[in-house]
């Protein structure tokens, strides 16, 4: 009986986490929407809470704060098409350019390591031909993935507004929930949420957006065409932490060593460039913006990362920092999960404080039993 009761507990424990990591990846078109907008909202609270000061009523402010969002982030998409305007306008010429590329690198491939045959010829022209072709793949398919995802982008006002508008109303309801006895905690943990998701998501924004004119002046500079749709594009990775800067650099490196003429010196300074803009990164703008808001331990931000990625591709990568933000401070602040808050946490015991504890209970045992 008691076996029994064992291998139905140990099958539930196994089930109940699958079940979840398969709900949220078919809910996935539904869950991300909201998970961005909640942070959205976080982002714009700050602005909203400053106008709501002002007496205004409250739909005014967040009407206001979202026409600001909107206002910049249409300028940054326009600015972002008519650059992309300009390279599908040589379209043919930069298809072209890369099949010659690939070529000499093929043969320079072939001379250097002595191959013979002709089992490596064509294979990655082959590759830049899907790429580049019109029929539902390459390019083609990637444009279609971008429009669908702005088309689900658009719910993203709608939803910002409603979690701005009924703010209050989500507040109480959690003081609903709780003890009576546990409603002060309860409203120091909503607080510490509000603060660390707006900090994170105002400083890593305006990295961003710091970014966007570092990349774009640098590959201006270096003389890469189409600089400032590189820039932006590989600006934008940033919102993905660790990794941000190197996925984005990447975006350029590969497209200089494709359609640059002279792609080995241009790939060289390309990849100079991000190796100083990732240093400048990780050590100046990113203490000096976003600081220390998130406080999870470097170790569980890399597992977060690649969790995410496996769920839902960069949208995790985007979304899972800051919710584990949020999970960590939940924890620290309900006394059965706060082992896992200290788990999360950025903090580790040294040797000799974990000496000092043992010989703590040691010592207290130790009085007992006298």
């Amino acid at each position: 009986m008691k076996a029994n009761t064992l291998l139905l507990r140990i099958a539930l424990l196994l089930l109940i986490p699958i079940l979840f990591l398969y709900g949220i990846i078919a809910a996935k078109e539904f869950l991300f929407p909201l998970f961005l907008a909640l942070l959205f909202a976080y982002l714009l609270f700050p602005i909203v809470n400053y106008l709501d000061s002002k007496g205004l009523p409250r739909a005014i402010p967040i009407l206001l704060s979202i026409l600001l969002a909107l206002l910049v982030i249409g300028g940054i998409i326009l600015l972002f098409y008519s650059q992309l305007n300009l390279l599908l306008e040589d379209y043919d010429a930069i298809k072209k350019q890369a099949t010659q590329n690939i070529d000499a690198f093929e043969n320079t491939v072939k001379e250097t390591f002595g191959l013979q045959g002709n089992r490596i010829d064509g294979f990655l022209e082959e590759q830049v031909d899907t790429f580049f072709s019109s029929e539902g793949s390459g390019i083609n398919r990637l444009f279609s993935a971008t429009t669908g995802t702005i088309s689900k982008v658009f719910l993203l006002p709608v939803y910002v507004f409603l979690f701005l508008f009924f703010r209050t109303k989500f507040a109480y309801f959690i003081l609903k929930v709780v003890d009576d006895d546990k409603r002060s905690k309860a409203v120091n943990t909503l607080r510490d949420i509000s603060t660390v998701a707006a900090r994170y998501m105002g400083g890593v924004t305006i990295v961003v957006l710091i970014l966007c004119v570092i990349n774009s002046t640098g590959l201006l500079i270096i003389g890469v065409e189409y600089a400032i749709l590189l820039g932006i594009t590989s600006a934008f990775f940033n919102f993905i932490p660790y990794f941000g800067t190197l996925m984005g650099g990447s975006v350029p490196l590969l497209f200089v060593l494709l359609s640059s003429e002279q792609p080995l010196a241009t790939g060289i300074q390309v990849l100079i460039l991000f190796i100083i803009v990732q240093v400048t990164e990780n050590n100046i703008l990113t203490p000096m913006i976003v600081g220390g808001n998130v406080k999870i331990n470097p170790f569980f931000v890399i597992v977060g990362l690649v969790a995410g990625a496996m769920v839902w591709g960069i949208a995790g990568m985007v979304v899972v920092i800051p919710m584990l933000a949020m999970a960590r401070i939940i924890m620290n602040n309900t006394k059965r999960l706060q082992p896992y808050a200290y788990l999360l946490g950025p903090r580790r015991s040294g040797r000799t404080s974990i000496v000092k504890h043992l010989k703590g209970i040691f010592n207290k045992k130790s009085s007992n039993d006298a």
